[in-house]
């Protein structure tokens, strides 16, 4: 039987990235509060948020210091016109960004998510290109299995049907590259050994394209949506190379992998490279509030900086911003990594993590492999260990497996026949050991093992 307060969502609400028909089987669980890795219903059940919801939140549901800080800035300013005006959070967290981001990285727009970032960044590489006279370069180039956001542009450069095939007519079109699949590498080499053989993929595209080509877009370290998908940091550093030879922009899309994900504050920094455009946002205000922003170069900036008669003003906005409730709670949140040594203190909890992961998963019938960077990982689920045979996608293995660990008191929303790890940093060993025993659990009850 459902509650009233199910039955009024499903009267009213239409839920993203579901088919809403599962809900008859599955009706949405009304959450009542959150505390540390923790989420409650209205029925007194609880949740381990194992992958953060969607990846957003670092440190912990109702965190008690960004409580305080969204409560006080509430006091003094909820929103503010950002065009011609200004205000101290932005100003600050701006400034923070531009200190602890890869270095010639200077300049700070604002937005509202990732996928709006991803168009910024889209559209202010076109119009740096036009602006200096390239005017051949009309087109992006993004990888295989690649996901940016839902927006038309961001859509136009990711490469997984699920979320694109249907509105392809009304897309742009780009260039796809093939990206590595280390788990299914066609080279026979492994992500620890490899000499990044792929990338020659990169330089034929680059060498037949780059008069066409405004940006490359690239997931760093890890292809997030399209299943926790990891490569090797030389090959992030190969791409800078080759973007810069060919007069091609680089976008780095950190939105899921920033704010030390990976083990560091940015996964660029394993391979010690500056994009010419980084999209932040998720963990920006560690799971508050919708806020994102791209940061660039003093040299693209300067390219729009003219005269008004000359119209070369980027005229992208939103309502929203800058806003000013969740700039001061993303100013916290970067307080709070360097006043506790965050980096350090989730390196020793992914090394935890990785070896109990790899203990329990690695040898186990239908897990083709156990992969993890940073904090950061993943499980494929195959139907033949030797092969690495996939399960066809009508049998649902993950949500099937997804269910079963709710009851069980989990939430692990899979990527397909990918289940993941990817919780906030305030979580404890004890917390870890029960994601990967209920997992395992889970698992082992969809097979019947």
């Amino acid at each position: 039987m459902l509650n009233e307060w199910q039955q009024r969502d499903l009267k009213y609400i239409w839920h993203p990235c579901s088919q809403m028909k599962d809900y008859e089987e599955l009706p949405p669980i009304v959450i009542e509060k959150g505390q540390g890795v923790w989420l409650y219903d209205i029925e007194g059940n609880r949740y381990l948020d194992a992958i953060s919801s969607w990846w957003t939140n670092l440190f912990g549901h109702c965190n008690y210091r960004l409580n305080i800080a969204l409560k006080t800035q509430v006091d003094k300013l909820e929103h503010v016109i950002f065009a011609n005006f200004s205000h101290k959070p932005a100003i600050e967290l701006s400034q923070k960004l531009v200190k602890i981001t890869p270095k010639g990285l200077e300049k700070v727009f604002f937005s509202d998510d990732g996928s709006t970032s991803v168009e910024v960044a889209l559209k202010m590489s076109f119009q740096y290109h036009q602006q200096k006279g390239n005017y051949t370069k009309l087109k992006f180039a993004c990888f295989t299995n690649s996901y940016h956001g839902e927006t038309l542009g961001a859509l136009s450069v990711g490469s997984i049907d699920l979320y694109s095939k249907i509105y392809k007519p009304i897309m742009k079109e780009s260039i796809k590259i093939q990206g590595p699949d280390c788990f299914r590498c066609k080279y026979h080499k492994t992500r620890y050994s490899c000499n990044v053989e792929c990338f020659e993929e990169v330089e034929k595209v680059l060498e037949k394209y780059h008069k066409e080509i405004c940006a490359v877009i690239i997931e760093p370290i890890i292809q997030c949506a399209g299943g926790m998908k990891i490569y090797p940091p030389k090959f992030l550093k190969l791409l800078r190379e080759a973007c810069t030879s060919y007069d091609v922009h680089l976008i780095a899309d950190e939105i899921a992998v920033g704010f030390g994900r990976t083990g560091k504050m940015f996964a660029c920094e394993h391979a010690e490279i500056t994009p010419d455009f980084l999209c932040l946002s998720k963990g920006l205000t560690a799971g508050y509030m919708p806020l994102a922003v791209t940061l660039t170069t003093q040299e693209i900036f300067d390219s729009f900086y003219a005269d008004y008669a000359e119209l070369k003003a980027f005229l992208h906005s939103h309502s929203y911003t800058g806003n000013p409730l969740a700039c001061a709670v993303a100013l916290e949140s970067l307080k709070i990594f360097e006043e506790y040594n965050v980096l350090k203190k989730i390196n020793k909890k992914a090394t935890y993590l990785e070896e109990l992961a790899r203990e329990t998963f690695e040898n186990h019938r239908f897990v083709g492999e156990y992969r993890q960077f940073g904090f950061i990982g993943a499980i494929e689920l195959v139907e033949d260990k030797a092969t690495k045979k996939k399960f066809g996608w009508r049998k649902r293995v993950g949500y099937h497996i997804y269910k079963i660990a709710l009851k069980k008191g989990l939430l692990i929303r899979p990527l397909g026949n990918v289940i993941y790890f990817m919780p906030p940093f305030v979580i404890e060993k004890d917390e870890i050991d029960f994601m990967i025993n209920s997992t395992l659990e889970a698992i082992n009850q969809f097979f019947g093992l």
